[in-house]
């Protein structure tokens, strides 16, 4: 009897050690992608060369004006060419990649906090709350969001803080929506009942069961977020309600170039590559993360 028990567990441990760490299941799911994993090297690279900008080119090669350089072709001294004022447009390619980039995550991070407590709430308490608040978003949702940022951008003057908190404030109501349809379902999971049952309060639920399970959802919406204002940023900019210059950001040295787009189309095509590809690659880096957590299609 004494050898069976010891045999058992000695099995147990054996299973418990075996037992695969989920960040190493996730990265051996992500791996199966090779579109997300490109797109996860893209995303580092350009974090990368936003962070050591400065030692890859000084800043001020980005803002100094040189009129004898003045609409420069791509060559060796200059990878990217010159603008319209001699000054290096890698530099301000490299460097704007600070802002814009700084301006999606930020943005897209307090979007995700702010709507996953809202539609969390709403969607697990229902009832006139729920009505209220999704009527209250309703009216938001009304006005299209870049309007609405553009408001919000013009009546707090430009300048990164204003633009996160403009984009941020119109992007709300999308993510709680998105939230809410989750948290709706989970809720009518018999586990929920069960805890409610338990006498398990409404916020160790929340933080604990609901917000845990749709986990896949926040963050493929969050990374699609990001990409989405990147572009938001970048349209603000070129419409002359984003960073004040001479600091560099995306749009708007797509905007400074658009009136030498004939005499030299460099201008626009550089910056405007940056915006595409950095777009592109957290998108489909946040699809294959997405299916690497969905829990069902863990094998």
């Amino acid at each position: 009897m004494s050898g069976r028990i010891n045999s058992a567990a000695t099995e147990t441990e054996v299973l418990i050690f075996k037992k695969e760490n989920r960040l190493k299941e996730i990265w051996r799911r992500l791996k199966k992608d090779k579109l997300a994993l490109a797109g996860l090297f893209l995303v580092c690279f350009f974090i990368i060369m936003a962070i050591f900008a400065e030692l890859i080119v000084p800043y001020a090669a980005a803002v100094t004006i040189n009129p004898h350089n003045r609409l420069a072709r791509p060559t060796n001294e200059f990878i990217f060419g010159t603008d319209g004022f001699g000054r290096d447009l890698f530099a301000r390619c490299l460097h704007g990649a600070r802002v814009s980039l700084s301006i999606g995550f930020i943005t897209a991070i307090a979007t995700a906090i702010a709507g996953s407590i809202i539609g969390a709430i709403v969607g697990y308490v229902g009832g006139k709350l729920d009505d209220i608040v999704m009527r209250a978003l309703d009216i938001f949702s009304a006005i299209p969001s870049i309007l609405f940022a553009m408001a919000v951008v013009a009546a707090m003057g430009p300048g990164i803080f204003n633009i996160c908190v403009a984009i941020t404030v119109t992007s709300i109501p999308g993510f709680v929506r998105i939230v809410r349809s989750a948290v709706l379902g989970i809720a009518e999971q018999e586990y929920i009942e069960a805890c409610r049952a338990g006498g398990t309060s409404t916020a160790r639920i929340l933080f604990r069961h609901v917000l845990p399970n749709a986990v896949g959802t926040l963050i493929v919406n969050t990374t699609a977020n990001v990409s989405q204002m990147i572009l938001t940023a970048a349209i603000l900019s070129f419409l002359g309600l984003g960073i004040n210059p001479p600091q560099p950001e995306w749009g708007s040295l797509v905007s400074e170039g658009r009136e030498f787009l004939r005499t030299a189309p460099h201008l626009t095509l550089f910056p405007g590559l940056m915006i595409c590809l950095a777009s592109f690659a957290i998108s489909v880096f946040g699809d294959g993360l997405r299916d690497a957590l969905d829990p069902r299609l863990r094998t």
